[in-house]
């Protein structure tokens, strides 16, 4: 999969990040294309707790050890 991630908070404030199939990742400043559109979200994170609203998979709530704020919008797509 590919997220490409718009928003504060990143390295980047334009990035796409890879995961490939043994579980690995890695990221690129931009948008890397090409895109085959699979959901759109948007993340909000902050303090410990990261708010996530995919049209996919709906609305989530989960904490994280690190403390942090970000405040992404995301498209992921099939590599």
């Amino acid at each position: 999969m590919k997220y490409i991630e718009i928003g504060l908070g990143n390295r980047w404030l334009v990035r796409t990040e890879t995961e490939l199939a043994d579980g690995s990742e890695y990221e690129q400043k931009g948008i890397v294309w090409p895109l085959k559109l699979h959901s759109v979200y948007i993340r909000c994170w902050a303090g410990h707790t990261v708010y996530v609203f995919d049209i996919r998979s709906g609305f989530k709530r989960t904490r994280k050890s690190r403390k942090a704020f970000k405040l992404i919008f995301g498209i992921s797509s099939y590599l």
